[in-house]
C-alpha cells in the first residue's frame, strides 16, 4: 500500500438535473447541486461525518489535505467526489493526488458498482441497501429537520461508504496498479475535465430539424392509415391485421422482413413507420443534457470501461458507436441544417434522419482559432494479432505494403498478390474482419459475407483456406487455451511466447508484453455443453450481470490482442500528452488532439503515435491522420 497519508472521501449530493444522463460536470453547474453530507477518515482512523444542512463546516485539516499533493484522496468513483468537491469549493482540485478504488475494481475484472464489489469480496463492511431509497428521498426536498430518524440514517449510509470504500482498497491493495496505469488515470481524468467542444446551435437546429421531419411523416402516416394515434404499436399491428398483414412486433427487423412480401401501399407505411421509429437524435439529446456552460461536453470516457482488455467505455453521448457519416457534400449539408434551410435538404435527402443521424460527428467542434487533428492506427488489432502469434507472412506485409486484404486472400487461395482480383479481394477482407478471433460460418456471416455475393458452401472452405494460411494464429488460439487451462489446475506459471499466465489470490493473470496484467477472478475448470474441460470464472457477462462465464482459447486471444492494442494507444496518449498536446476524445484506436490552427502538421503527429513502445520495438506502426474544423471520419 502506498506510505503517503491516505484520506478516503464519500459525499452525499442533491441536484435537480439526472445525474446519469447529464454527468456530474453539468450537474454541479445547477442552481440546486449542494453537497449534503461529506464522511472522511484519514488512514484507519475513525470515520466522521460532517452535515452541510446544518452549516457545519469542512474543518482546516481537511482542506488543507484536498489541497495538499501530498496526500492521497481516495473515493470509489473519485471522479465524483473531485469535480463536486471542486464546485463546492469554487477551485480546479487536480486528479493527480486523486485515487480510485472503482478505477482499482474494474482493473482486476470486478463489478463496476460499490455494492457489488463489497458482495464479491465478502466484505465485513457492505454498502446499505437502504441508501438508493434515502438518496432519491433527500433529493426529492424533503427536509432533514422533518425526518430526524430517516437523516441519521442516511448520515449513517454515508459513514458505511467510506468504510467499505476503504476495506476495498485494502483488499486490492496486494494488486497494486502499475506507476504507468496510475499516471494514465491522471491523463483520463485531464481529458475528460477538459472536455470537447460542441457547436450548440448546430445541435439545437438539429433537433428542430427532426421534430419537423416527424411531423411531416406523421402526417403522412395518419392521411394513409387515418390511425389515431400513429405512434401507437397496437393500432398499426391492428391495422395490418385487418389487412392480412400479421406480426407479433414492430421493430426494425420485423418491419424490414414484411417489407419483402407486402404490397406496395402496405410498404410505403411500413417504411414511414420504419423513418419514425429511427432513434437518429438520442446523441443530440444527450449533448443539450451534458453540455456544460463553457459549450462543452466532460466526462465523456470511463477508464477501464471495459473491465476484460483494460479499454475505455463511453459514457453521456457514448462517442464510442458515434455513426459513420459517407455524405458526400458533408459541410455543406451540414450548413443546411444549422441555417434551417429544412426544405432544400429534404429535396436533395430521401431520409433526413439518417442524414441527422451522418452529421452527429460533426457536433463536436474545436475552440476558436483552433482545430482537430485526428489520427488513428491503421489495423492495429490486425498488426498486433500477427506480432504476438509470430505469423511472419503477415509481420512481413505490415511492414512493407500492408495490403493485408490482398496478401491473405493470396495466401488462401495460393494466387501472387498482383494477380488478387476484386472478388478474390472481397473474401481476403471478409475473412480477415471474422475469422480471427476462432470465427467460423456463422462469424461470417454475421460480418455480412452472404451479402457480398459469397454462397453458404463457399464459407466453410473460406475458413479452413484462412485457418491453414495463418497456422500460427491457429496454433496460438490452442496454446494459449492449454496454458490457461494448465495454469489454473495447476497454479503453476505459463509462459506463451509473450505472454505469461499466472495463478494466485483465486485470480487467473494474463501478463501482456508491457507488464500490464488481464484479470479472471475466482477462475474454475468445468465440463462445458460438449463434455470437454472449458475455463470460466466470474464477471460481468454481456446480459451486464455478474455471473460465471465461460472462456476459451480464441476469445482469450482476443482479450489479448485488445489489451495490447489499448496499451499501444496508452502509450501514445502519454507521448502526445508529454508533448503538450491536448487530447479532447478517442475512441478506439483513434485520438482526437485540439491545436492551434496550422502550427502542427499531421506527419508530426502521426511519428509520435508510431514510436514503438520499449516492449515491442519490432511491432511496425502506421497511423494515419487529417485536420478537420469539426469532428467527421475520413
Amino acid at each position: 500500500m502506498n506510505s503517503k497519508k491516505i484520506l478516503s472521501i464519500d459525499i452525499e449530493t442533491v441536484f435537480s438535473k439526472d445525474l446519469s444522463k447529464c454527468g456530474v460536470y453539468a450537474c454541479c453547474q445547477d442552481k440546486e447541486f449542494h453537497i449534503l453530507l461529506f464522511a472522511y477518515a484519514f488512514d484507519n482512523e475513525e470515520v466522521k461525518i460532517i452535515d452541510f444542512t446544518k452549516n457545519e463546516k469542512l474543518p482546516k485539516e481537511v482542506l488543507e489535505a484536498l489541497l495538499d499533493d501530498n496526500i492521497i484522496k481516495s473515493a470509489f468513483n473519485a471522479n465524483f467526489e473531485r469535480i463536486c468537491i471542486s464546485a463546492y469549493l469554487n477551485l480546479y482540485l487536480s486528479p493527480k493526488s486523486w485515487k480510485c478504488s472503482q478505477v482499482h475494481a474494474l482493473s482486476l475484472g470486478l463489478p463496476p458498482s460499490l455494492e457489488r464489489v463489497g458482495d464479491v469480496l465478502c466484505l465485513k463492511n457492505k454498502k446499505l441497501k437502504s441508501g438508493k431509497n434515502l438518496i432519491k428521498f433527500f433529493n426529492k426536498g424533503n427536509s432533514p429537520k422533518d425526518y430526524p430518524q430517516k437523516w441519521e440514517e442516511f448520515k449513517n449510509y454515508c459513514i458505511m461508504d467510506v468504510k467499505c470504500e476503504r476495506e476495498i482498497r485494502e483488499k486490492l491493495s496486494k494488486f497494486p496498479l502499475s506507476n504507468e496505469e496510475e499516471l494514465l488515470y491522471e491523463l483520463d481524468q485531464e481529458i475528460n475535465d477538459r472536455g470537447i467542444g460542441v457547436d450548440i446551435d448546430f445541435v439545437k437546429e438539429a433537433l428542430i430539424c427532426h421534430e419537423n421531419y416527424k411531423k411531416i411523416i406523421k402526417e403522412k402516416l395518419y392521411n394513409l392509415t387515418k390511425l389515431d394515434n400513429v405512434n401507437s404499436i397496437c393500432q398499426m399491428k391492428k391495422f395490418l391485421a385487418e389487412r392480412n398483414v400479421k406480426t407479433d412486433k414492430l421493430d426494425k427487423k420485423s418491419v424490414e422482413k414484411l417489407m419483402k412480401t407486402c404490397s406496395d401501399d402496405i410498404c410505403e407505411i411500413l417504411s414511414l413507420r420504419k423513418l419514425l421509429g429511427k432513434t437518429s437524435v438520442r446523441k443530440y439529446e444527450s449533448i443539450i443534457k451534458s453540455v456544460t456552460k463553457d459549450e462543452r461536453v466532460h466526462g465523456l470516457f470511463q477508464f477501464y470501461g471495459a473491465s476484460r482488455t483494460g479499454r475505455w467505455s463511453g459514457r453521456l453521448v457514448q462517442v464510442q458507436n458515434l455513426p459513420q457519416n459517407h455524405i458526400k457534400n458533408l459541410e455543406y449539408t451540414r450548413n443546411l441544417v444549422k441555417n434551417k434551410e429544412h426544405e432544400k435538404l429534404n429535396d436533395l435527402h430521401e431520409s433526413i434522419p439518417e442524414v441527422l443521424s451522418q452529421l452527429i460527428r460533426t457536433a463536436f467542434v474545436p475552440k476558436e482559432e483552433h482545430e482537430f487533428i485526428v489520427v488513428d492506427f491503421s489495423a492495429i488489432e490486425a498488426r498486433v494479432l500477427s506480432w504476438i502469434s509470430n505469423e511472419k507472412w503477415r509481420v512481413e506485409v505490415f511492414k512493407t505494403h500492408g495490403k493485408i486484404y490482398e496478401a491473405s486472400a493470396s495466401e488462401m487461395f495460393n494466387i501472387p498478390i498482383k494477380d488478387i482480383n476484386k472478388d478474390l479481394r472481397q473474401k481476403g477482407k471478409i475473412a480477415e474482419l471474422a475469422l480471427g478471433y476462432g470465427g467460423s460460418v456463422n462469424a461470417l456471416i454475421s460480418m455480412g459475407a452472404l451479402d457480398m455475393n459469397l454462397q453458404e458452401d463457399e464459407l466453410l472452405p473460406l475458413v479452413q483456406r484462412w485457418r491453414n494460411a495463418n497456422i500460427n494464429i491457429k496454433n496460438f488460439w490452442y496454446d494459449v487455451g492449454n496454458a490457461a487451462l494448465e495454469t489454473v489446475a495447476k497454479e503453476k506459471a505459463m509462459r506463451v511466447g509473450k505472454i505469461t499466465f499466472e495463478y494466485y489470490n483465486n485470480y487467473l493473470f494474463i501478463k501482456l508484453p508491457s507488464g500490464r496484467k488481464l484479470s479472471y477472478f475466482n477462475p474454475m475448470i468445468k465440463r462445458n455443453v460438449y463434455g470437454k474441460e472449458s475455463l470460466t470464472y466470474e464477471g460481468i457477462a454481456t446480459n451486464r450481470k455478474w455471473e460465471r462465464i465461460e472462456t476459451y482459447g480464441p476469445k482469450l486471444v482476443e482479450n489479448i490482442v485488445q489489451g495490447i492494442s489499448r496499451d499501444i494507444l496508452a502509450y501514445a496518449m502519454m507521448n502526445l500528452k508529454n508533448r503538450n498536446f491536448n487530447i479532447v476524445m478517442h475512441v478506439h484506436d483513434e485520438v482526437v488532439v485540439e491545436v492551434k490552427k496550422d502550427e502542427h502538421t499531421l506527419e508530426e503527429i502521426c511519428n509520435i503515435m508510431t514510436i514503438p513502445p520499449p516492449y515491442a520495438k519490432d511491432l511496425c506502426l502506421k497511423a494515419q491522420a487529417y485536420k478537420c474544423d469539426f469532428y467527421r471520419k475520413e
